[in-house]
């Protein structure tokens, strides 16, 4: 089998790539478990240095790193290299953090001595998407890693050159040999390696379909997993907002990474009284962004990263259209090489509808109306999906309010877009997953809070 990456800015091949053999994989499986049993007996210092070498890395090949991403999947040059940095960033912030987090806790008990140690659980499988190639690898590895497992790659099939430079950056870096490899197979031979003996868990971030499959294989196997999935994020504009602060965040959310993250603003669900300041405002910010080839440094907006996921948003923006949305900007296909798709705004959203459903995975933008706050609340979490919401208001109190006890979501920020912070656990609710990445909730994921009783 040959897993082949194609450059989205123009439909040429990049590289092809032979998969694993049979047994190709089963002899790196069994190297990374041997090395997973001699890297959790290293203290966290030990650990720690190479972590912070990786970090060192990275900026070293940023520029590098940022192109194959923009020629393997479209990201535009400067958000590639933010993305680089942000992966240094939370290698330094677990080394620095992990033996605090991972620390014995004390219990008092009739025991004479009593506590709970975090262990590590042994090879973790990481399944990871290809919208940011290295970030969503980093932030399951570095705490993996420094809570003393190892972990084995399978990355989307269009950046496998993604996943090999993440493998040459530990590497580089004097992680252990064999701690952190990537697999080049295909998704059928997901299950195989997840039902392994050597492998302990699974990470996936990807669609919901994709952690259904996962999780499922998982549960036969009694394996623990943590799932970040699909989100269709909505974004609160009450009639008290700063309407020009909520339209050019809003447009912000919704174009990062060429409008292909989980986590982007994907409904808008914007009060009567500021509606038509909102979409006046709202389509000028879209309209704005300056698409091209990637690889141009004055490019917003990239392709999308293959031609077929272009052509369904495509679908799922006409499908809405047919069922009674309005059409404000964008919307067509335009002529030429590339799977490019402009910035699009619907408004007068409503259930039934693609937009309102489904996740658009593109710069496509839904404006839900709204007579007030309580109908706010009440669209805004009616979705399967519960990833990260915001919502904008003067009131700071009453915004606070909202998100901590009204909104369902993992993540839900107050008068600015929702994004990932090393610092803060992330991950979703109902159909967008189960479980915590980042902050001390992500590194013990994959740990066993083992109690230890001394009569």
């Amino acid at each position: 089998m040959t897993l082949r990456t194609i450059n989205p800015a123009n439909g040429e091949t990049l590289e092809e790539y032979e998969a694993f053999s049979d047994e190709r994989l089963e002899d790196t499986l069994d190297r990374v478990a041997r090395a997973q049993r001699a890297w959790r007996r290293t203290s966290f210092d030990d650990r720690a240095v190479p972590l912070v070498r990786a970090a060192g890395v990275l900026r070293e090949r940023s520029d590098d790193l940022a192109r194959l991403m923009a020629l393997e999947m479209g990201k535009p040059l400067a958000q590639g290299r933010a993305e680089v940095e942000k992966c240094a960033w939370v290698c330094e912030y677990y080394a620095e953090h992990a033996e605090r987090f991972l620390a014995d806790e004390p219990a008092e008990t009739d025991a004479a001595r009593s506590y709970v140690a975090y262990r590590p659980l042994g090879v973790v499988l990481a399944v990871m998407p290809w919208n940011f190639p290295l970030w969503q690898v980093f932030r399951f590895a570095a705490p993996a890693l420094m809570a003393g497992n190892a972990g084995v790659l399978k990355h989307a099939s269009n950046v496998c050159g993604s996943a090999l430079a993440i493998e040459d950056v530990f590497r580089a870096a004097g992680v252990h040999a064999d701690a952190f490899r990537t697999l080049l197979i295909g998704s059928d031979r997901v299950a195989g390696v997840l039902g392994d003996r050597r492998v302990a868990a699974a990470t996936l971030t990807g669609s919901t379909p994709a952690g259904q499959a996962v999780a499922s294989t998982a549960g036969q196997h009694l394996k623990k997993t943590v799932l970040e999935l699909g989100g269709s994020d909505p974004y609160v504009v009450l009639a008290d907002a700063d309407v020009e602060l909520a339209a050019a965040t809003c447009a912000q959310s919704r174009l990062i990474n060429s409008g292909q993250s989980c986590i982007a603003a994907k409904r808008f669900v914007v009060v009567d009284e500021v509606r038509a300041e909102f979409e006046e405002r709202f389509v000028a910010a879209m309209g704005a962004a300056r698409m091209g080839d990637p690889l141009d440094e004055d490019v917003d907006l990239g392709p999308q990263a293959r031609a077929d996921l272009r052509d369904e948003l495509h679908d799922q923006v006409r499908r809405s259209v047919a069922g009674g949305a309005r059409l404000l900007l964008g919307g067509e296909v335009p002529d030429g090489p590339g799977a490019f798709y402009p910035p699009t705004v619907l408004t007068d959203v409503g259930p039934g509808t693609p937009a309102y459903e489904d996740e658009l995975f593109g710069p496509a933008a839904a404006i839900v109306p709204v007579a007030d706050e309580a109908a706010a609340i009440r669209a805004a979490n009616d979705s399967p999906f519960g990833l990260g919401a915001a919502v904008f208001t003067r009131d700071v109190e009453r915004g606070e309010r909202l998100a901590r006890d009204e909104l369902e979501a993992g993540s839900c920020f107050v008068n600015a877009f929702v994004k990932s912070d090393p610092r803060l656990p992330f991950g979703g609710v109902k159909q967008s997953g189960f479980g915590r990445e980042l902050a001390r909730h992500g590194i013990r994921e994959f740990t066993n809070a083992k109690t230890v009783y001394v009569a």
